[in-house]
């Protein structure tokens, strides 16, 4: 085992205050600061604290991939560590988004690479040959847009709405009230000439504000769409003109609490709107936007790898064994633990073995490797267990310890192992 310094990223959108109060920084931060990246992401690899700042996990799976991941998993991963373990911290909304498959980002990143487009270009949608499916586990209160909403219920929201503008778009999806009836009906909107896009979202903005102001109304305070009328009000405000505003009328509204878990499957449309989280992937950089950002916007791809399945977000299910909860996937790129210990717990195992990163969130926790390394790791601390430490236990410090570990999910994960509640 050795400790591991993860990288900050200072996106505009983050938080001042949680990832510097996590690295026992000054709080408030200079500047925003989005992600801390715990990985071997060619973009921002984590060093190795014990080999001085030059040495990386990069360098470490090269060096010795049979025993960082384990005979097997060399093979079966090639030598790239599948997952990112990421602290996610958002003051204000992320982009609408979403992430192709293992087929689309192979070809997809083949074609790019054929027609010549630099991998650092801006309108480059594929930097890598990866799938990109997620996790998201709050560390409090979380908000965001994920997946399609129940059709029926979406024309509910728009009838309730009640603008002129929307009633022929709204009886076009109440006429087929399924996935092809928001195929057509997001495609209509995300195409609009900009004029158009221009008249029709202040229309639905007024049409939130008569909503909400209306006592009793599904908007107004208490309502079915009180959280959604807020969002739209709040996404108009922020990216005045931007298509995704409508769009974002098709998403679920979710309120996620501690200990729950999101999924986000390859072509399900998300976007984080604030909060604080863990966040896990596989390690990838493929991102195909469909709105609420200046950056670059490819229709016709976002449209060829959407999914436009409707229905409540993936949520999966922890396995829990005392203080263990394990969060199992449909991917087998990542497995999430979560350790929520206290001094009478003792010694409890991680519950994952190959390669594994391990960050403690709330209070302080012991690990010991199978081999006999052990290291004793403070709140914001991490570490990287190879393949070779064998079985790791954590036990924890003086009082309560929030600690969380990913892993690969091979063997084991795929469909036959995932943990997702029912649609």
């Amino acid at each position: 085992m050795e400790l591991l310094e993860g990288t900050v990223r200072p996106y505009a959108w983050g938080s001042r205050t949680h990832i510097a109060g996590l690295l026992g920084e000054p709080v408030p931060s200079p500047h925003p600061q989005a992600e801390l990246w715990l990985g071997a992401h060619h973009d921002a690899p984590s060093r190795l604290v014990e080999h001085g700042s030059g040495r990386t996990l990069l360098d470490a799976l090269a060096d010795d991939p049979d025993g960082t991941f384990g005979v097997a998993r060399a093979g079966r991963w090639q030598g790239r560590l599948p997952f990112l373990l990421k602290v996610l911290a958002a003051e204000e909304p992320l982009s609408l988004q979403t992430h192709p498959s293992a087929e689309q980002a192979a070809a997809g990143f083949a074609r790019e690479e054929a027609s010549g487009v630099p991998q650092s270009a801006p309108e480059r949608n594929y930097r890598d040959p990866l799938p990109k499916p997620e996790i998201l586990c709050p560390l409090e209160e979380f908000h965001a847009l994920a997946g399609f909403r129940d059709a029926l219920v979406t024309v509910r929201l728009l009838r309730a709405l009640d603008v002129d503008q929307l009633v022929h778009h709204t009886e076009l999806l109440a006429a087929q009230p399924g996935p092809e009836g928001l195929r057509a009906l997001f495609t209509t909107w995300i195409t609009l000439p900009q004029r158009k896009v221009d008249e029709l979202v202040p229309a639905l903005l007024d049409g939130c504000v008569r909503l909400a102001k209306t006592p009793g109304s599904p908007g107004a305070p208490g309502g079915e769409f009180e959280r959604e009328v807020r969002t739209l009000l709040d996404l108009g405000e922020r990216y005045p003109g931007d298509a995704g505003v409508l769009a974002a009328l098709l998403l679920n509204r979710v309120v996620l609490a501690e200990g729950e878990c999101l999924f986000q499957r390859a072509g399900s449309p998300h976007a984080y709107l604030s909060g604080c989280g863990i966040e896990l992937m596989a390690n990838s950089d493929n991102v195909l936007r469909a709105g609420l950002t200046p950056k670059h916007v490819d229709v016709p791809e976002l449209l060829r790898i959407l999914d436009f399945r409707c229905g409540p977000p993936p949520l999966i299910r922890p396995r829990v064994d005392g203080p263990r909860a394990v969060f199992t996937s449909p991917s087998e790129h990542f497995r999430l633990v979560r350790l929520d210990l206290g001094p009478d717990d003792g010694p409890v195992e991680l519950g994952i073995d190959g390669p594994r990163i391990v960050l403690v969130l709330r209070g302080d926790a012991a690990l010991r490797a199978e081999n006999g390394r052990s290291v004793a790791l403070a709140r914001g601390r991490a570490v990287w267990a190879p393949a070779t430490d064998g079985t790791v236990t954590v036990e924890a410090g003086r009082g309560r310890a929030l600690v969380f570990a990913a892993g690969d999910g091979w063997p084991g994960g795929g469909e036959g192992g995932t943990d997702l509640l029912p649609d």
